[in-house]
C-alpha cells in the first residue's frame, strides 16, 4: 500500500511539475512574453502593475507592497521587482489598497491609495543615512553584532572570574544557548523590539540594569532568567554592550538585495488569530499527499496561550475559531506565574490554556490532529508498572502532560485521546495502520495506531511506546541493556538518555528524531518486528570536533527526511546539516558506534547571513528552528528541496543545488516561524495552484513591527516562473 501511495503522489507531483514549468515565459529576442508593448508589464483588471524608479532610475530587487483592510481580515501582497525596476501584484481581491516601496538602501515611500486594474508608478526614497537604512534590515545582521566571548575564555571561571559558568566549557556551547538552545527558540533577537530598550521598562543606572530587569518580564520571565543561569553574569554584559553600540550609531553590514529566483516570489499575509496570544505553528495538508484539503482552510496551533484553534479560510479571507476543550476540568493551566511586569502588558495575564496546543497535523481524510493535554498529568494505571500493556511491561510510565486530540471538520467533533507519553511534534507514517509517531516522550517515543483507534475507540490498545535502546554489542537485535549511566556491558545493550524533539518516518520505515543539547544528535528507530521489545536506535552526532573549525557544526533543533531518506537538520551553530546514512564507512552498531562514528556523512551548509563578533568558526548570526523539506515541490524550485525557517532572516531559506534561495519576508519587520508545509491546491494551475503555508510563530508579536496590538498571520509563499507572471 505504501508503494503505490508513494508512486500516486510523486506521478501527482511530476504531473504538477510539468505544468509548473510549461508556464515559464517564453522569451522573444530577449524580452518575457508576460512584457507588454512599449516596456509596460501586462497585466490583468485584478492587478496592480507599475515601475519603481529612484534619482537614478529604475530601482531592481525592491519590494512592492500592497495592502487592505477591506476584507474580513487584513490583507496583504508584496512582489519583488525586475532587473528594470517592474514590478506586478497579481490576483487582488476586490478592496482599496495602500501600495508603497520598500527595499534596501531606501525607506518606505509614501503610501498610494490604488484599486486593482489600475496602473501605478511608485518613487522610492533613498535612506538618508546607513542607521535609516539598516532599519529594514533583517534582525540576523543586527544580532551579528553580539560579541561573543572569544574561544579562549572558556571553560568559564565563575562568577569571581569572567561571568560564564565553569560548566560552559566552549564557545559553541555558549552560542547554542544564545542562539536556537535558548534565546531566539522563542523570539527574534535583533528585532527594534530587542535591540533597543524599551522606554516603557522603567528608568535604570546602566543597560546591564536595565537587561537584568527585562528578561524578568512577563509570564516567560522565568524561563528567561534560567536561559542566563545556564551561562552566567557575563550574557548579560554582552547584550548590554550590544543594546550600548547599537544606541550610539554602530550598524550591520548591508544585505544583498533579491537577486534571481528570490525575485519571482510572491508573499501573501492574513491576519488571524489575536494580539495577546502567540502561535507554535499551522498546517494545511496532509503530509504525505499536498493535495488533501485543497483550498481548504488553515488551522493553526497556539502553545501555552489560549484554548482554541485559530482558522483561516483563504478563498473568503474569513479568519475563525474552534474551541478546544479537556477531558478533565481538572488539567492544570499552563500559565506561569509573572516575576515582574510585561513593558507592554503590564501585569495582565495573558497566556490561560489548559491544552497547551503545539503541533497541529492533517490526516489523508482532512482531519485535524493536536498535541494536547487533555487531562492532569497523572497517568491511569493501564501506563504504570504492574499493568499487562505490551508497552508498559516493558518500560512503565507514570506521568504525561501533553496528549492527542483530533477534530474532524465534517463531522465538527473533537475527539480527547488519553496518551501514557507526552506528546510534542506529530508525523504519520506511510504504512497501513496511519501509523501517527510522537515526540516529546522524553525517555521514550511514542505512537498511535489511528486505524486501530477508529475501528475500536480504544485509546490504550491503540497507543504504544519505546525507550531507545543502542545495539551496543552489536549483534544486530535488542537484548538486556544497562542504563546511560552504567558502565557499558560487552553482552548487554544501553538505552540511550536522550528524547526526541523532532520526529518523522522514512520512506524505509524508519523514524528519524533529533535530540536537543550539546552537541545534541540524530536518531534513526528501527521498530521491529514486534515494537516495543525489538526496537533498537543508532545514535549519529554531528561534527563538533572537526579537526577544520569551518567544517564543525552542533546542535540540532528541528529536522526533516528527504524521499531518500537523508536527513536534514537546522542546527545552533547556523548551518543546514544533511546527514546521509549510507556514505558511514564504520560499523554503525557495536562498541565503537560512539555518535562521532559517521562524520563523512554529515555535510554543512552556513546560513546566509554575517557571523557573529569574536567567532571564527563556519556557520552565522542566524540559528534557525526547524528544517523542512518540500518532498513534492510544492514551491517550483524541485522536489526533496530542503528549507530552513530562517528565524533571525526573517524569511525562508530553501537549498537549491548547494546555493541559497532566500524568501525574505520584508513586511511586517520581525517575521518568524517555527515550520511550514507545502500545499497543492491545483495541480494543473501552474504557480498559482501551490505554495508553502507557514504563521508567524513568535512568542512575543508585540516585537514585530506595529508593536503592541500586532496579531499573528497566515503566509502564503508561491513562487512564480517570472517577476511579472500574471
Amino acid at each position: 500500500m505504501r508503494t503505490r501511495l508513494t508512486f500516486l503522489l510523486f506521478s501527482g507531483a511530476c504531473t504538477a511539475l510539468l505544468a509548473f514549468t510549461s508556464l515559464a515565459p517564453r522569451m522573444v529576442a530577449g524580452v518575457s512574453a508576460f512584457q507588454g508593448t512599449g516596456g509596460e508589464v501586462a497585466m490583468d483588471a485584478d492587478d496592480i502593475a507599475g515601475v519603481v524608479t529612484g534619482p537614478k532610475g529604475p530601482e531592481a530587487g525592491v519590494w512592492v507592497i500592497a495592502e487592505t483592510t477591506g476584507l474580513p481580515t487584513k490583507f496583504s501582497r508584496t512582489v519583488v521587482t525586475d532587473d528594470r525596476g517592474r514590478y506586478l501584484v497579481p490576483d487582488l481581491p476586490k478592496a482599496s489598497y495602500q501600495v508603497w516601496v520598500r527595499g534596501y538602501g531606501l525607506v518606505d515611500s509614501p503610501k498610494t491609495t490604488a484599486t486593482p486594474g489600475t496602473r501605478l508608478a511608485l518613487k522610492a526614497v533613498p535612506a538618508p543615512d546607513a542607521k535609516a537604512a539598516a532599519h529594514y534590515y533583517p534582525a540576523a545582521y543586527w544580532y551579528s553584532l553580539l560579541k561573543v566571548p572569544g574561544k579562549e575564555e572558556f571553560p568559564g571561571t565563575g562568577a569571581s572570574g569572567n561571568g560564564i559558568l565553569p560548566a560552559i566549557t566552549t564557545q559553541q556551547q555558549y552560542l547554542r544557548v544564545v542562539k536556537s538552545g535558548g534565546c531566539t527558540a522563542c523570539h527574534q533577537l535583533g528585532t527594534i523590539g530587542t535591540r533597543e530598550i524599551p522606554a516603557n521598562l522603567g528608568k535604570f543606572n546602566s543597560s546591564l540594569d536595565a537587561w537584568q530587569r527585562r528578561i524578568a518580564s512577563g509570564q516567560a520571565g522565568a524561563q528567561m532568567v534560567g536561559t542566563v543561569n545556564q551561562v552566567g553574569m557575563r550574557m548579560f554584559t554582552e547584550f548590554a554592550d550590544w543594546t550600548d553600540r547599537i544606541k550610539a550609531g554602530e550598524v550591520p553590514p548591508a544585505p544583498p538585495r533579491p537577486q534571481g529566483l528570490e525575485r519571482n516570489v510572491v508573499i501573501t499575509q492574513w491576519d488571524w488569530a489575536d494580539p495577546k496570544h502567540y502561535l507554535h505553528d499551522e498546517v494545511s495538508t496532509d503530509r504525505r499527499n499536498p493535495r488533501v484539503n485543497a483550498n481548504g482552510p488553515l488551522y493553526g496551533a497556539l502553545e501555552l496561550s489560549a484554548d482554541y484553534v485559530p482558522v483561516l479560510d483563504p478563498t473568503t479571507h474569513t479568519p475563525s475559531r474552534i474551541p478546544l476543550t479537556v477531558r478533565d476540568p481538572a488539567t492544570p493551566a499552563t500559565s506561569p506565574d509573572m516575576a515582574q511586569p510585561s513593558p507592554y502588558w503590564g501585569s495582565e495575564v495573558l497566556w490561560t490554556s489548559k491544552n497547551n496546543v503545539h503541533n497541529p497535523m492533517l490526516d489523508h481524510q482532512g482531519r485535524l490532529w493536536l498535541t494536547s493535554a487533555v487531562r492532569p498529568f497523572d497517568n491511569p494505571e493501564y501506563c504504570k508498572a504492574g499493568s499487562d500493556h505490551p508497552s508498559a511491561k516493558v518500560f512503565p510510565l507514570a506521568r504525561s502532560s501533553r496528549h492527542l486530540q483530533m477534530y474532524d471538520p465534517k463531522t465538527k467533533k473533537l475527539t480527547h485521546i488519553s496518551t501514557c507519553f507526552g506528546t510534542h511534534h506529530l508525523a504519520f507514517a506511510e504504512d497501513a495502520n496511519n501509523t501517527l509517531w510522537t515526540s516529546g516522550g522524553g525517555q521514550v517515543v511514542g505512537w498511535l495506531n489511528t486505524k486501530m483507534f477508529e475501528e475500536t475507540g480504544d485509546e490504550a490498545k491503540s497507543q504504544g511506546w519505546t525507550a531507545l535502546i543502542i545495539d551496543t554489542n552489536g549483534n544486530g537485535k535488542r537484548d538486556a541493556y544497562v542504563e546511560p549511566n552504567e558502565p557499558l556491558d560487552p553482552a548487554k545493550d544501553k538505552r540511550y538518555n536522550g528524547a526526541f524533539y523532532s520526529v518523522q518516518p522514512a520512506p524505509d520505515g524508519s523514524i528519524w528524531g533529533s535530540v536537543l543539547g550539546y552537541p545534541g544528535a540524530a536518531v534513526r528507530l528501527v521498530p521491529g518486528s514486534n515494537p516495543p521489545e525489538t526496537t533498537l536506535v543508532e545514535v549519529y552526532e554531528p561534527p563538533f570536533q572537526d579537526a577544520d573549525p569551518k567544517k564543525q557544526g552542533f546542535s540540532p533543533r528541528g529536522m526533516d527526511v528527504d524521499r531518500n531518506g537523508v536527513v536534514w537538520a537546522a542546527l545552533a551553530s547556523g548551518h543546514m546539516a544533511s546527514f546521509d546514512r549510507r556514505k558511514c564507512k564504520a560499523p554503525l552498531n557495536g562498541p565503537k558506534a560512539t555518535g562521532q562514528h559517521c562524520p563523512e556523512g554529515w555535510t554543512l551548509y552556513a546560513e546566509p547571513a554575517p557571523q557573529m563578533k569574536g567567532v571564527t568558526d563556519g556557520g552565522s548570526a542566524e540559528a534557525s528552528y526547524y528544517t523542512w523539506v518540500d518532498w513534492f515541490d510544492t514551491l517550483g524550485l524541485g522536489p526533496n528541496t530542503p528549507i530552513n525557517t530562517g528565524n533571525a532572516s526573517e524569511g525562508l531559506l530553501a537549498l537549491k543545488d548547494g546555493k541559497w534561495v532566500v524568501l525574505r519576508v520584508p513586511y511586517p519587520l520581525g517575521y518568524y516561524t517555527k515550520w511550514m508545509d507545502g500545499r497543492i491546491d491545483d495541480p494543473n494551475a501552474g504557480w498559482k495552484g501551490r505554495g508553502l503555508w507557514s504563521t508567524v510563530s513568535t512568542r512575543a508579536p508585540f516585537h514585530m513591527e506595529g508593536g503592541k496590538g500586532t496579531s499573528s498571520k497566515v503566509l502564503h509563499f508561491q513562487l512564480r516562473p517570472d517577476p511579472l507572471a500574471k
